[in-house]
C-alpha cells in the first residue's frame, strides 16, 4: 500500500549525525523515513535510545535493515513517495577497517551502489551523501579545499569515501541525478560516537582509565559540533545542483576551520568533566594524518552560513550531556 505524505529518506537514522539530523527535519516538520540496520559497531543500547527520541514523533517511520539489501531499498521506493534522500549509512571508523576491509566493501561500496540504482530508478530529485575529510589523507596543502586532489587515502575507509564521490559523479553524468557530498570533519558533540573523541576520552576518564593519546597528543582535528552539521545539511538540501548541470554534482566540506591540537581539546574535557585525565602517550597509528582542516568558502557561499561553535563551547555542551547521560557526578 502506497503512501500519499512525501518522506525525506534518512539512512543510518540511528546512528550520531542520521539521529540529529533526523531530529531537526521532524522539529521542522518534515515527514522522516529512517532506515539503520543497528549493527553492533558501538553500544547498540545508545542506538535504541536515540531511535526511542525519534519514534516519540508520529511523522518518523522506522525501517530496519542494510543498504546492502537492495530488495529491500527497493520495495521502500516503490511504498513511499521518496524525492529527497540523505544518505548517512556506513561502516564508519579509519582504524576499524584496517582490521575488518571486507565490512567497508560491503556497505560502503555495494550499499552505496545501492542508493545510486534507486535514485536513478524512483526519479530522486536529490541526493545527499555523507564522504569524509578522511578523503584528503597525506595532503599537505591546507587547509583542506575541495579543489585538491583526493587519489592518496591513507586508509581503506577513505578510499571508498573517495570511491562514493566517483560513484556518485558517474550517476551524476550518466542519469542527471543532483547530488551533493558531505566532507565531514571530525563531529562531535551529544549522543556522539563513543568511539570517537571526546566521547571516548570523557567514558575512560569517568571509568579512571587511562586514555590512549597517539602522536604525543600533537595532531591537530578540526572538531566540528554536531548542530553546526545538522544545520549545514538542512540548508544544503534545498541547494541541489541544477539539473541542466553537467554533471548535476557538488561536494562540500564541511568542517569548523579551527584545528585543534589533541593535548588542549582533552585539557578542556578535564576542565568540564573535573577530572583529571591519565595519559598514556603514543606514537601515530597506522591511517592516521596529523591535521585536518577545512576550507569551508564553497559552503558558505552556498547557503550564507559556516559551522563556528568553538571548542570550549562544543565540549560543555557535550559534558553535561554526558554526565545527566551516565548519571555520573564527578567531585568539583
Amino acid at each position: 500500500m502506497e503512501s500519499d505524505t512525501t518522506y525525506l529518506f534518512v539512512t543510518g537514522c540511528a546512528g550520531f549525525i542520521g539521529f540529529h539530523l533526523s531530529n531537526r527535519l521532524l522539529e521542522e516538520g518534515y515527514y522522516v523515513l529512517g532506515l539503520d540496520n543497528m549493527n553492533p559497531y558501538y553500544d547498540p543500547a545508545l542506538k535504541n535510545e536515540r531511535l526511542k527520541t525519534l519514534k516519540s514523533n508520529p511523522n518518523f517511520q522506522f525501517v530496519k535493515g542494510s543498504i546492502e539489501n537492495l530488495e529491500l531499498l527497493e520495495s521502500l521506493f516503490e511504498q513511499y513517495p521518496i524525492k529527497l534522500v540523505i544518505h548517512l549509512a556506513a561502516q564508519a571508523g579509519v582504524r576499524f577497517s584496517i582490521d575488518h576491509p571486507h565490512t567497508y566493501i560491503q556497505s560502503n561500496l555495494v550499499g552505496f551502489f545501492n542508493v545510486l540504482e534507486c535514485c536513478r530508478n524512483y526519479d530522486v530529485h536529490h541526493l545527499l551523501y555523507a564522504s569524509s575529510s578522511s578523503v584528503y589523507g597525506g595532503n599537505k596543502d591546507i587547509p583542506f579545499s575541495e579543489e585538491h586532489r583526493t587519489d592518496h587515502p591513507v586508509s581503506l575507509y577513505a578510499a571508498t569515501k573517495k570511491a562514493n564521490e566517483l560513484m556518485a559523479y558517474s550517476y551524476s553524468h550518466l542519469y542527471h541525478i543532483p547530488t551533493t557530498g558531505l566532507r565531514f570533519f571530525t563531529v562531535y558533540g551529544p549522543w556522539g560516537r563513543p568511539d570517537m573523541v571526546p566521547y571516548k576520552f570523557a567514558k575512560l576518564m569517568m571509568e579512571k582509565k587511562p586514555i590512549d593519546v597517539y602522536n604525543q597528543g600533537l595532531m591537530k582535528r578540526d572538531f566540528t559540533y554536531i548542530d553546526d552539521v545538522t544545520e549545514s545539511i538542512f540548508r544544503l538540501m534545498k541547494k541541489a545542483p541544477l539539473q541542466e548541470s553537467d554533471p548535476p554534482f557538488n561536494i562540500y566540506n564541511i568542517g569548523n576551520q579551527n584545528p585543534v591540537l589533541l593535548n588542549d581539546l582533552i585539557s578542556v574535557l578535564e576542565k568540564e568533566l573535573y577530572t583529571k585525565a591519565m595519559k598514556n602517550f603514543l606514537p601515530m597509528q597506522a591511517g592516521d594524518v596529523p591535521l585536518t582542516y577545512a576550507d569551508v568558502s564553497e559552503l558558505t557561499n552556498i547557503i550564507h552560513y559556516s559551522p563556528n561553535t568553538s571548542i570550549e563551547e562544543g565540549i560543555k555542551k557535550f559534558s553535561l550531556w554526558f554526565k545527566d547521560y551516565y548519571s555520573w557526578r564527578p567531585e568539583k
